[in-house]
């Protein structure tokens, strides 16, 4: 009786620590991932499990060359080349936006530089008399959920560092989550097309309209040709070159060096070689591209990168600590669970990253869990997609686009989930996770 009572008192506190925190963001949600570990381990007596280091250390050499590229000028040209491609095609902007803004955010591994692309989402639909809510729902969700996509996001760093024990390449991961990720992201763009009323017809926008209160967005369209410097092509073109060579090395690991030790041979890991990829192309850009020291950590991707480390070291030390102390209690629960029906782990994965709002820390969290299970890792790279729950409440893209969309049609809702991101939410993670699922037959 007192083991199940100390059970259910260390669930609660891992719960509640998660909730408080996730409520803080990913400083705070760290935060409260340190005060439910001295909880468990000061207050209750469990062992602290080993956070997970290998994934931190992915993240922050990911951050580290990100951060020099825009340093470089580099996401500038991305920015600028984004919105050249939006008002390229301003009535097809629902089926454009999301693709582009979903590009970057594969290139760079971060959600965040798709936020500067929003405005220009906005603006262009306003201009093109498309109801913005349409495109700019779309584009957020994509663009949240494109990490799945991208061989340099957190997720997959923490998916390729909970999938090393059994050997799957970072390429066979690529191969499921991409065209799946394409798929979805269509399916997202044609669950909004034809959402609500045409712009003109739209009560809200006919009543700002008459009462003075609609005006042209910010975002101007400059009328003087942009030309990017040597240097900030140079940093783009490094940068895309470290992506290609973490995947030709992760894909032939025969390229791998290999070593003999106690009688064993063991290969160069994919998340060592990540780090090292990265981190020597970083050097690359800041050595040929002339970056200023100044620059190096002085932008909002190293900020916000560093902010979502935190996260995910907090929290999964956190679940981590409970989840080692009753390994064996949670193996033959979700064992059973997994041989019965295995896409029911897909809904713990969402549920996860709705409280804690994080798809690397919900990643990082879970995914050892479901190898411990014995869940096929061709699952778990399709289920990899419902571990973007956090659009269920919404964060700061979400509220900021409603900002930007002057014209009222995209809204948040009186009871906080009936938002205009609710639906395109459910209908990307579903058809992603569908779509996968057909793949996985195919590389697994």
């Amino acid at each position: 009786m007192e083991t199940d009572l100390n059970f259910w008192l260390q669930l609660a506190v891992m719960l509640v620590c998660i909730g408080v925190g996730g409520r803080f963001g990913g400083v705070g949600l760290g935060a409260a991932g340190g005060l439910g570990v001295s909880i468990l381990v000061l207050g209750f007596g469990l062992q602290p499990a080993s956070p997970p280091v290998s994934t931190l250390l992915i993240i922050v050499a990911v951050i580290a060359c990100t951060s020099i590229l825009q340093g470089a000028g580099g996401l500038d040209l991305l920015v600028r080349l984004a919105e050249k491609m939006l008002r390229k095609w301003p009535s097809a902007i629902t089926i454009v936006g999301p693709f582009v803004c979903s590009l970057f955010v594969v290139l760079c591994g971060t959600a965040y530089v798709a936020f500067a692309v929003y405005p220009v989402v906005a603006e262009v639909a306003a201009s093109a008399k498309v109801r913005p809510e349409r495109p700019i729902a779309a584009s957020v969700i994509s663009a949240g959920i494109a990490v799945v996509a991208s061989p340099m996001s957190a997720a997959m760093a923490a998916l390729v560092a909970s999938l090393a024990i059994l050997d799957v390449s970072l390429i066979q991961i690529l191969a499921v989550s991409v065209p799946a990720f394409i798929v979805a992201t269509l399916c997202t763009c044609l669950s909004v097309f034809w959402k609500g009323t045409e712009l003109e017809k739209d009560p809200e926008f006919i009543r700002r309209v008459q009462s003075g209160q609609y005006q042209e967005l910010v975002v101007a369209k400059d009328d003087k040709p942009f030309e990017a410097t040597k240097g900030q092509k140079l940093s783009v073109g490094i940068f895309l070159l470290g992506v290609v060579t973490v995947i030709i090395f992760g894909t032939f690991k025969e390229l791998l060096p290999s070593w003999e030790a106690a009688g064993k041979i063991s290969t160069l890991p994919i998340p060592s070689l990540i780090q090292m990829i990265m981190l020597a192309f970083g050097l690359f850009i800041i050595v040929f591209c002339k970056v200023p020291s100044s620059k190096f950590a002085s932008g909002s991707v190293f900020v916000s990168g560093l902010i979502g480390v935190v996260g995910v070291f907090g929290v999964s030390w956190l679940t981590g600590t409970f989840f080692e102390a009753y390994k064996p209690l949670f193996v033959d629960l979700f064992t059973n669970m997994a041989q019965s029906a295995p896409m029911l782990f897909g809904i713990v994965l969402f549920c996860f990253s709705a409280v804690i709002l994080s798809p690397s820390a919900t990643t990082a969290a879970l995914m050892p869990l479901g190898v411990a299970i014995g869940i096929p890792a061709g699952l778990l790279v399709a289920l990899f997609p419902a571990t973007c729950g956090d659009f269920i409440i919404p964060g700061g893209a979400q509220i900021g686009c409603t900002a930007f969309d002057r014209t009222g049609t995209t809204h948040l809702g009186k009871y906080v989930v009936n938002h205009s991101y609710i639906i395109p939410g459910f209908v990307h993670i579903i058809s992603g996770v569908a779509a996968g699922y057909f793949l996985s037959f195919i590389f697994f």
